[in-house]
């Protein structure tokens, strides 16, 4: 199962959603993120102090959304109804494969949380909430 994390700049949400999920060893699961308006740019400082926190050793640099990542996802998973809409808009051959996270996992129309700007407790919040979504992600991918 190939599992693909979309945010905008893919700083913070998709790249930690990644490392966490990447952690969690899940056999036979690959992933990979990237962002909608991604530009080369280092993982955020409250990102990267949040994983060392927690012990998830990650080495990521942003990068864009691109088709190959498009094509080898088994299940594409946004961090917002907006960025979906835009993957879909911008992929429709896939959009059978695209939801946001939260959609995915328990049906909500809620967006993951931004962090983006914010302080260490707003990405350790963040984290929480990434962590409890991908432990359920997990569950119901062991489930099909």
């Amino acid at each position: 199962m190939n599992i693909f994390f979309v945010c905008t700049g893919n700083t913070c949400r998709s790249p930690m959603a990644e490392a966490i999920l990447s952690a969690k060893g899940s056999p036979g699961i690959e992933v990979r993120s990237a962002g909608i308006f991604a530009a080369s740019a280092p993982l955020s400082r409250n990102a990267r102090a949040v994983l060392d926190e927690q012990k998830i050793p990650f080495s990521h640099t942003a990068k864009p959304v691109n088709p190959d990542d498009v094509e080898w996802a088994d299940l594409i998973l946004a961090m917002t109804a907006a960025h979906r809409n835009a993957l879909m808009q911008s992929y429709p051959e896939a959009s059978s494969k695209i939801f946001t996270l939260k959609e995915f996992v328990d049906g909500s129309r809620e967006d993951v949380s931004d962090p983006y700007g914010g302080s260490l407790s707003t990405y350790q919040q963040t984290f929480n909430e990434l962590d409890q979504l991908i432990d359920k992600l997990v569950h119901k991918l062991k489930e099909e």
